[in-house]
């Protein structure tokens, strides 16, 4: 089966790329579709040499297209991420990057008409019931990827995808904080336990003895501080609403410290055992959320911007994102631009077998 291949538009959204797909080309059954998606990417292996992962979080991703489910969207999109070492697939988060290609994917396979130089696309996230709308570039009736846009972590200039978020808060734990808590303890660290689109743990870096500015593999290689976030996420985690998180990749624990660069706060993000190249499109404006309320730390270490626009900054730069707020200074909308790129498409040939079927531990974590 499969052997004439898979449609699949690989792409980079944002900061991360990932396999694009059609549910309908892909098994209904999701123990068989989570089986053959480790098998594309080249999982479980730390090179992923036999797939197209890239052996990183941020480039074992995947992305599955279906027409709207509900009334009030274009497309429906599920995020799965494909851990690289090990052989599970997740469900249990979306991802606001790889959302940025989604909208060109839906036109450039015909389940979204363009319409007119700039397509709005509104997108179901499924992973989280939220529905997020995107401008696509399409002069002429065709997708475009050219324009001036640059961002953080991405070489180059890009068409812009504007991207606005409505009624995130509480997407996954049914609250935007979901202790009901501004602070909590956990194993003697004071946290924010935060929900705006993406569960988060936000904690001071100076808790664990950091600055705040080291670098990607300076943190990534202090096994002791990896150990101890690990211990405070699963607990977080519960406490979140979202049970046992021990094979799940959420919540993202996200250290903050001052700004540095002349942004609002400076970030380090786990995604959940690797320090993130930079940071989601969700936690960063989950932690721009975060600033807003009194008795955080975020807010206490904010440079608050005067027109809503926070540039939160992350190891490679700095992530713009605009919170909408209401007389009473809630936030009730967010938003962000990304760029996206596509970089080919055809079709994606899975490996065999990865492991024997029996040896298996496939699963996706909500």
């Amino acid at each position: 089966m499969y052997e004439e291949g898979i449609r699949c538009l690989w792409m980079r959204g944002g900061t991360s790329k990932g396999a694009y797909f059609i549910a309908s080309d892909l098994p209904g059954d999701r123990t068989e579709r989570d089986e053959l998606l480790l098998r594309i990417m080249g999982s479980p292996d730390p090179r992923q040499i036999d797939g197209i992962g890239g052996a990183d979080p941020l480039t074992s991703k995947v992305a599955v297209l279906s027409p709207a489910s509900r009334d009030d969207a274009d497309v429906d999109y599920l995020f799965l991420q494909v851990f690289v070492d090990k052989a599970l697939v997740s469900d249990a988060q979306g991802c606001g990057n790889i959302l940025a290609g989604v909208g060109p994917a839906a036109i450039e396979r015909g389940l979204v008409p363009a319409a007119g130089e700039v397509t709005p696309v509104r997108i179901h996230m499924v992973n989280s019931g939220e529905v997020a709308v995107a401008k696509v570039s399409t002069p002429g009736g065709r997708v475009s990827y050219v324009g001036d846009t640059g961002i953080a972590g991405v070489p180059g200039h890009h068409a812009a995808v504007p991207i606005l978020f409505t009624n995130t808060e509480g997407s996954m734990c049914g609250s935007l904080l979901p202790t009901g808590n501004e602070i909590d303890v956990i194993d003697g660290v004071e946290a924010t336990l935060i929900d705006n689109g993406m569960p988060c743990v936000i904690m001071r870096a100076s808790d664990f003895g950091l600055t705040g500015q080291e670098t990607r593999e300076e943190i990534e290689a202090n096994d002791a501080l990896k150990q101890r976030i690990e211990s405070i996420r699963l607990q977080a985690g519960r406490m979140m609403n979202l049970g046992d998180v021990g094979t799940a990749s959420a919540p993202k624990m996200t250290l903050v410290s001052e700004p540095v660069r002349g942004g609002a706060i400076n970030t380090r993000s786990f995604i959940p055992h690797r320090v993130h190249a930079s940071v989601g499109v969700l936690a960063a404006v989950t932690v721009a959320t975060a600033t807003r309320i009194a008795g955080t730390h975020a807010n206490k270490l904010v440079a608050a911007p005067s027109d809503g626009r926070y540039r939160i900054e992350h190891p490679t730069g700095e992530m713009e994102v605009f919170l909408e707020m209401d007389a009473h200074g809630s936030v009730t909308g967010a938003g962000t631009v990304r760029t996206a790129r596509k970089l080919f498409d055809g079709y994606v040939f899975p490996a065999e077998q990865v492991r024997k079927p029996d040896s298996l531990t496939i699963g996706t974590s909500s």
